[in-house]
């Protein structure tokens, strides 16, 4: 009988995961980072216009396809 209690006292190995896993879903917090960039800065307006340019330029090079 001592055995039984014994045995059913201790978690069992799926028991461990699941509250492992209760342990990890519940300490992952969205953490969002604060950006703070003046969008109205002609530095920002010309890094915007180059970034749009070079994947113009990516996308129209996947379109056409080189004999």
């Amino acid at each position: 009988m001592s055995e039984l209690r014994a045995n059913s006292e201790l978690p069992t190995q799926n028991q461990s995961s699941l509250n492992e896993e209760k342990d990890k879903a519940g300490n992952s917090e969205k953490v969002e980072e604060e950006i703070d960039i003046d969008l109205n800065a002609p530095e920002t307006e010309k890094a915007a216009l180059a970034i749009q340019n070079k994947f113009r330029r990516f996308q129209k090079k996947k379109q056409d396809p080189s004999p």
